[in-house]
């Protein structure tokens, strides 16, 4: 793995990363015939009773992100003065550098804006187990819209019913609508929008949208024009072969399937496709690294060969 380097460092190197407020994590697209992108941080916890959500916000992550590079992390309270990797070394999806890109996997969004030579990456929200976000589909942004309405279905209505709440036919704008304050439409049932919570970015919570903080989706809807190509993938494990002979992979928890994987604390199983076996089969791969990669499942891309 690249050596890490301080976030101070890291600033001022290729990886541009912009603050909060200003929504993006921005790295120049590699060549076509590479794909790994960025590189880690290291991250003292400050001695302030940060909470770890908000660490992982300053520095453009889900909370899935950050507790997968850090596992024992405490989810809400990390211990003043450990050290926690930021994890910006990431690998492309496996998809055309186009529009959106949506790895539900790793809740993340790519965003490939036109005729620049750069991604914006952001964490996301999704859809919780049941009413999943779509994991294969190519669609378009139909439409946007600030201060969107909320229109729940008859199973959201249903659903919300059971756990005795129940909705208006219409949830009207504002700050307390579940939708937040930005939506971008895409297909006829889903959209990528805000939200009035300050939880669950990186975190199965939608009714089966994509989900962003508030600065975030402001900054796609500023940016993204009507008609960009919107892709849903669901990779967990992303690999590459670099220019240079290195063969990197990244791997992440997959998403529960069902009630009985949700709830199990075994490890979901990770979709070997022939591909991902060929790859890790390679005569240059070390065995060893390779079961700890896939053991570990810590999100960040892992040097195969020497």
């Amino acid at each position: 793995m690249t050596p890490l380097r301080t976030a101070a460092l890291a600033l001022l190197c290729t990886l541009t990363l912009v603050s909060h407020q200003a929504a993006a994590v921005e790295y120049t697209l590699p060549a076509a015939n590479s794909r790994l992108i960025g590189e880690n941080l290291e991250y003292v916890v400050p001695a302030d009773n940060r909470p770890l959500e908000q660490i992982a916000a300053d520095f453009q992550l889900g909370l899935t992100n950050i507790m997968e590079a850090n596992p024992g992390v405490d989810p809400y309270l990390p211990t003043p003065g450990s050290k926690l990797i930021i994890p910006h070394q990431l690998i492309l999806p496996n998809a055309p550098r186009e529009g959106i890109v949506i790895n539900v996997a790793e809740m993340r969004l790519y965003y490939y804006p036109k005729g620049k030579n750069v991604v914006e990456v952001l964490p996301i929200g999704i859809g919780q187990l049941g009413v999943n976000t779509p994991e294969n589909w190519i669609t378009k942004v139909e439409r946007k819209r600030a201060n969107p309405t909320w229109t729940p279905t008859e199973n959201i209505r249903r659903r919300y019913a059971a756990q005795g709440k129940t909705l208006p036919a219409v949830w009207p704008a504002g700050p307390d609508n579940p939708m937040g304050l930005h939506a971008l439409y895409i297909g006829n049932l889903y959209a990528i929008h805000g939200t009035n919570a300050t939880f669950g970015i990186g975190l199965r919570v939608s009714s089966g949208c994509v989900r962003l903080r508030a600065d975030d989706i402001k900054y796609l809807f500023d940016h993204v024009p009507v008609g960009t190509r919107v892709q849903f993938v669901n990779q967990p494990v992303k690999f590459t072969v670099e220019p240079d002979g290195g063969r990197y992979i990244e791997v992440h928890e997959p998403l529960s399937r069902n009630e009985e994987e949700f709830n199990s604390t075994a490890s979901v199983p990770l979709p070997m496709t022939p591909a991902i076996t060929r790859f890790i089969a390679h005569m240059e791969s070390d065995s060893n690294v390779v079961k700890q990669v896939l053991e570990q499942r810590s999100g960040m891309p892992t040097r195969l060969n020497p």
